[in-house]
């Protein structure tokens, strides 16, 4: 494997996220911020307890999961898209570079961006309500496991992408609304009986849950299927990767 390549494409793109430091990290703390304030104060007066954990509590590790899926793809749609559109693209690939050496640099970078993102949202938590972390090494491992997941969809979607609107087509309609919808902030047992069992088909339910476990030892489903099921969408993101690579889409032409 050629480190001194991952190493180069690697520092180039945490070198953007500092040049663009207010887009990439201030911009999305910030607004994950006034939504922990929102739903805190309009939410959090009404409903003071979820399973015996303040609301405001309760929710960060929706707050962090939100930021984390939608940094995650961000990041490395536009990472993957840019060298396309500016043609680059082409002397990465006749470069002595395999393409496992440019998928982990990509999404590499992508996932550390993502990841320190989360750190920053969570210690920025920490100023409003007290927190706990019961399983901290779980907690680091959905952290990683999610980041580096959903950076692979979002080099899958800078590969597809054929301009800039719809880099964002993905993450503004359909990961949004199911990360709103897949328990970030409310507990899936609070709903319905059969509102409960059409949520447990938001594969985001499983990730929320998994990473709240991880903190308060609460869980929607069962953590190992939360484990499970992170692991199959890293699974299936991998292999069309993979496809995308051994069939040269959108790369050739």
């Amino acid at each position: 494997m050629n480190i001194y390549a991952i190493r180069a494409i690697y520092k180039f793109e945490m070198a953007r996220t500092w040049r663009t430091m207010m887009q990439s990290i201030i911009a999305p703390v910030i607004s994950t911020s006034l939504y922990f304030v929102v739903f805190g104060a309009a939410i959090g007066s009404r409903i003071k307890e979820v399973d015996g954990i303040s609301y405001g509590a309760f929710i960060v590790p929706g707050l962090i999961m939100l930021s984390l899926l939608s940094q995650s793809i961000s990041n490395a749609s536009f990472g993957i898209y840019f060298p396309r559109f500016t043609g680059t693209i082409y002397e990465l690939l006749s470069a002595p570079v395999s393409y496992l050496e440019i998928v982990v640099s990509y999404v590499g970078a992508a996932a550390t961006k993502s990841i320190l993102l989360g750190l920053i949202i969570l210690a920025t938590a920490g100023l409003f309500v007290p927190l706990q972390v019961q399983h901290p090494f779980w907690m680091v491992l959905f952290l990683v496991l999610t980041a580096v997941t959903f950076s692979l969809l979002g080099f899958i979607i800078g590969i597809w992408a054929d301009n800039f609107e719809k880099l964002q087509l993905v993450p503004l309609l359909i990961i949004t609304p199911l990360t709103f919808l897949g328990g970030s902030f409310y507990a899936v047992n609070m709903l319905p009986p059969f509102w409960k069992v059409v949520t447990l088909f938001n594969p985001i339910v499983y990730l929320v849950s998994g990473f709240r476990w991880s903190f308060y030892g609460l869980a929607d489903v069962n953590v190992g299927v939360s484990l499970g099921m992170t692991a199959l969408f890293l699974a299936v993101f991998l292999a069309i990767v993979a496809w995308i690579f051994k069939t040269g889409y959108r790369l050739k032409t």
